[in-house]
């Protein structure tokens, strides 16, 4: 069997994407404004693809190990099903996201770029990282 037929069985199981913030939905930025504020700089590409993703039938969730008010308002404009921030400890989450949408591992494919993702990235069904990930995130997916 080969790799491309191997993928291909994976994303046939699919039912949920569930993605990382910082680093997956953004640049891995983080921007304070003077008033103590935060910015983050989401990709308009990415949203489009979450929008594709909820059209095409997917359940779509955010796991985030920070908490921060612009990705509840970018997970309410995208209609994001699930969101999950200030999760240093990303399985507990992930666990929850299956219990009420009724998943299993291998119905789930997650996108993490750092260290914390790596357990998730590892029990989901189809895993991917950026292109800039860690080696360590990059040799597993």
């Amino acid at each position: 069997m080969t790799d491309a037929t191997r993928i291909d069985e994976k994303i046939l199981k699919i039912r949920m994407l569930l993605l990382d913030v910082d680093g997956v939905m953004t640049d891995g930025g983080i921007l304070y404004g003077s008033g103590g504020g935060e910015l983050k700089c989401f990709h308009i590409h990415d949203g489009m693809g979450v929008t594709l993703a909820r059209m095409g039938g997917l359940r779509v969730g955010i796991i985030t190990g920070r908490s921060s008010d612009i990705v509840t308002r970018r997970a309410g404009e995208l209609r994001v099903d699930a969101v999950y921030q200030g999760a240093f400890h990303k399985l507990a989450h992930y666990e929850e996201a299956l219990r009420t949408f009724q998943m299993k591992d291998e119905a789930v494919c997650y996108m993490g770029d750092d260290l914390l993702d790596l357990v998730l990235l590892e029990r989901a069904g189809l895993s991917a990282a950026p292109a800039d990930a860690r080696p360590e995130i990059r040799r597993i997916v």
